[in-house]
């Protein structure tokens, strides 16, 4: 069977010149400029009041226990245990005692809240704006052009993928378009902004959307959320436990792994 040639198709070579480095270096600078201005537009998280902070601590304090109670005797284990039942159950450790029972208020009129939707917000901004100047861009001067040829094959379920905005069926699915282009920067860039800004700081814009999907205020009870039935269902959750102990019959295992060798 006779196989077909290879396709070729004749591009003028500024084409590299003209519309890759282009795209690239603005993609590059447009990530840059993203994370300063995600820098400047942060505002400080707010200090918590000392009952808040008890409030969340408190509630830690049990998960960790949950968590952890292998590396405590039992009897040590017991103690912590009834204390923090107690506790939770009564509303020891809540910040406000007199609201128990009521239903949490209102997030809009939460300043806390509000602080954390504004700052989702402005993160969402500076993803959307650039992105949607940059594409607006690309298709007003680059659209529909062939630029660069991938030196590996692929199958043909690659060609809507790598050859956006170029409706030809016959193409091999290894030429990719210039939107196909700034899709794989947009993608594909995070190991030049760890190189620019350093691992920490990269200005990853997957990592920054997921960022800005929570509030910038750390608080463990967020907006509407009730924190007595938070500490009552730890409480079912730490009465429910049965305990052991990583030192029960310890010496029974050393005296076996001796005799063994």
């Amino acid at each position: 069977m006779a196989q077909l040639p290879p396709q070729t198709i004749h591009r003028d070579p500024q084409l590299f010149y003209w519309i890759l480095l282009p795209i690239t270096a603005v993609m590059i600078l447009t990530g840059v400029l993203r994370y300063y201005a995600t820098v400047l537009m942060q505002t400080p998280p707010k200090k918590l009041d000392a009952k808040a902070m008890r409030e969340q601590r408190s509630l830690m304090h049990g998960i960790a226990l949950r968590s952890n109670f292998h590396v405590l005797s039992e009897p040590s284990f017991r103690v912590r245990r009834d204390y923090l039942i107690n506790a939770y159950e009564s509303g020891a450790f809540l910040k406000d005692p007199e609201r128990r029972g009521q239903p949490p208020p209102n997030p809009m009129t939460d300043p806390g809240a509000m602080d954390g939707m504004m700052g989702m917000m402005k993160n969402n901004m500076a993803m959307m704006i650039p992105n949607t100047l940059i594409m607006s861009w690309i298709n007003a001067f680059f659209s529909g052009f062939v630029i660069i040829k991938l030196p590996f094959p692929i199958t043909i379920k690659f060609k809507s993928m790598l050859q956006a905005g170029v409706a030809t069926k016959e193409m091999d699915p290894r030429w990719m378009s210039s939107i196909s282009w700034y899709f794989l920067c947009y993608f594909g860039l995070q190991f030049v902004f760890n190189f620019l800004l350093g691992n920490e700081n990269a200005a990853s814009q997957m990592a920054q959307q997921m960022a800005g999907m929570g509030p910038q205020n750390p608080q463990m009870f967020g907006p509407g959320v009730d924190p007595d039935k938070q500490f009552k269902t730890e409480a079912e959750n730490l009465a429910v436990v049965e305990h052991y102990s990583v030192l029960d019959s310890v010496e029974d295992r050393l005296l076996t792994g001796i005799k063994s060798k």
